[in-house]
Order: structure tokens, then C-alpha cells, then sequence
């Protein structure tokens, strides 16, 4: 773990913060299909991150959530489906992937979530499986002549364990089976759970990035230090780093990335997004401003929806010199 550890302090320190296309390029087309996915490597994404979750056959399928009712018009093709179930402690009606083969998940077609959004591509792109994303980036890769990275989230580990699905343990299979097996290989597997991230360190070599949502124990010096024992990286809300007062001015940044860098872990933050129901007031109507903002700020990373603003803002301050992916 300490070399481990070690490269990944030395990351933190290697150059332009990562490009990492959220959900692809989700503020352009509807999220985790194989052209929002496209359109973010294109719009000079360095990473582009899958959310995983797992069919009834066992075969993992890119969702934010396992309820397909938000995202795809699973609802008019199979009203019968509908279900209620308690996941992760909340309850929750809808249609869910687990309850459906990859043949009926492909039958299906996604739509945007957000009503403020482009409707424009509604219903002409399917769900894509892992392996499918996994073959997207290894074209790009060839035709563009650069590494691409790939950062899946395993969503709901737990809950899917106690369905008999092994979601953690499938998709280690699936990124081995296509090369992706060591420290120097441009994937990072995610988790808000450590549960099934310290599982993963005893059989993966890949690095893993635990995922913060609120500050608390984990977000202290001592609480990284732990984190550094199974994982290399956080990826903590956006808000951790640089919080937001009341009013929606910018508070004073933390120094949750210091402490952090110190325990020999990188930082990866989330969610950048234009939108203005997203952007907080403190940036004027800038997004390039939050963009900017987080570079100063020392982050080795960060997710958003709209990969060109940040290529544009990162391109600039670095010269044009896109980071190598190590």
C-alpha cells in the first residue's frame, strides 16, 4: 500500500487536473450511453465514467441508479414490471435492472433525466453494457492516438450482494479480461461504500477511489489516513472542498485537499455542471470560473457534465499541454 500510496501522491502532483466526462458528456446527451460517452472523449475528456449496476443475468449494464423508470422509457414497454423496494435503507417504486434480462434491457431506449435539459435525443440510443464501453474506448483510443481512461462506479454493492449478484467481483473480471489489471492502467474503480473497496484490495492491483458525500470522520487527517490503508484516492463532493454559504457566495476552501495529498492520496471532485440550477452564485453565471476555481484549488481531478468548457480552461492554463494518463 505504500507504494501504492506513493504513486498516487506523486499524481497529485503531475500535472493538469484530469478531465473526467460524468456519465460522458451528460450535459449534451442523455447520460451513460455510447454517444454521451463519445461526445465527452471527443470534447477532449481525459476519463469517462460508467455507473454500474447488474442485469438478472448477471451481465453489468451503465445506470446512475438500478431504476430504470427516470432514465429510460421502461415504464410504456413493460408496465407490468413496476415494483417497490427498499434499497439501501430507503424505498423506492419504479423498474428495476436486476428484475430484467440484458435482451429486454436492450430494448429499451434512454432519455434525458433533467426536464431542463435538451429532450432533443430522447429515445434513439439503447443502454449500453460494460464491455460495449469498454470496446468504445479502446476504438477512440486508436483512432485519436491516446490513452483514455475509464472510471466505473460499482452502484448499490451491497444491495446487490444481497441478491446474489457480485458486481465488485464481475467487474474486476471484465477489466482484466480486457488488460486492465495494475496500477498503471488508466481505470479507477469507485465506491461510496468501503465495504466492498477494501474487499477489492486484496484482489486488484487497480487503483480505487472512495467516494464522500458529507464532511465527518472520514474527511479528518486521521480518517484519510484509514482510507489510505484500502483505497488511493477520494472523490468528495465539490462542496468539501470549497464550500458554499447560505446566500451562495464562496465560503473559505478547507483543506481537505492538504490533508489529503498527505496521506498519499489523490483527489477527485464532483460534480462540475453550466447549468445554472447547478452552478452556485459565488461564479457569477461562470461555469470556466468553478473550473478555474478547482484547478487553483490543487485537485488532481474532477467529474463534470460538460467536458469542452473544462478542456478549455484546463488547455489554457497549461499551455495546451493535455496531461498523460499515466
Amino acid at each position: 500500500m505504500e507504494v501504492i500510496g506513493l504513486l498516487a501522491l506523486v499524481m497529485s502532483q503531475a500535472g493538469p487536473p484530469l478531465i473526467i466526462g460524468h456519465r460522458g458528456a451528460s450535459g449534451y446527451r442523455p447520460e451513460h450511453t455510447l454517444e454521451s460517452y463519445r461526445l465527452a472523449i471527443a470534447q477532449g475528456a481525459d476519463v469517462i465514467e460508467p455507473d454500474l449496476v447488474m442485469t438478472r443475468d448477471r451481465i453489468l449494464v451503465a445506470r446512475h441508479e438500478n431504476e430504470l423508470g427516470a432514465t429510460t422509457d421502461a415504464a410504456r414497454k413493460f408496465p407490468d414490471r413496476q415494483r417497490t423496494k427498499v434499497i439501501d435503507g430507503q424505498s423506492t417504486t419504479g423498474w428495476f435492472v436486476e428484475d430484467f434480462t440484458l435482451a429486454e434491457i436492450k430494448t429499451l431506449r434512454a432519455r434525458e433525466r433533467l426536464a431542463f435539459r435538451s429532450h432533443r435525443f430522447d429515445g434513439q440510443f439503447d443502454v449500453p453494457t460494460f464491455e460495449e464501453i469498454l470496446g468504445l474506448v479502446r476504438q477512440e483510443e486508436r483512432r485519436l492516438g491516446r490513452r483514455i481512461g475509464v472510471y466505473p462506479e460499482t452502484k448499490h454493492p451491497t444491495y446487490h450482494g444481497s441478491l446474489g449478484l457480485p458486481i465488485t467481483d464481475s467487474l474486476l473480471s471484465v477489466l482484466a479480461r480486457h488488460g486492465y489489471r495494475g496500477p498503471s492502467d488508466p481505470v479507477f474503480v469507485q465506491s461510496f461504500e468501503s465495504g466492498n473497496l477494501r474487499a477489492a484490495r486484496g484482489h486488484t492491483k487497480l487503483r480505487l477511489v472512495l467516494l464522500i458525500e458529507a464532511a465527518g470522520p472520514l474527511t479528518t487527517p486521521a480518517g484519510l489516513r484509514e482510507i489510505a490503508t484500502f483505497a488511493d484516492g477520494i472523490g468528495p463532493s465539490k462542496d468539501l472542498i470549497q464550500p458554499i454559504e447560505p446566500d451562495g457566495r464562496l465560503g473559505l476552501p478547507t483543506s481537505l485537499v492538504a490533508d489529503a495529498h498527505a496521506a498519499g492520496l489523490f483527489v477527485h471532485v464532483w460534480t462540475l455542471r453550466a447549468d445554472s440550477s447547478f452552478l452556485p452564485k459565488g461564479y457569477d453565471g461562470d461555469p470556466e470560473a468553478e473550473v478555474r476555481r478547482m484547478v487553483e484549488l490543487g485537485v488532481d481531478g474532477f467529474f463534470t457534465d460538460f467536458p469542452d468548457i473544462a478542456r478549455r480552461v484546463v488547455s489554457a492554463r497549461a499551455g495546451g499541454r493535455p496531461r498523460p494518463l499515466p
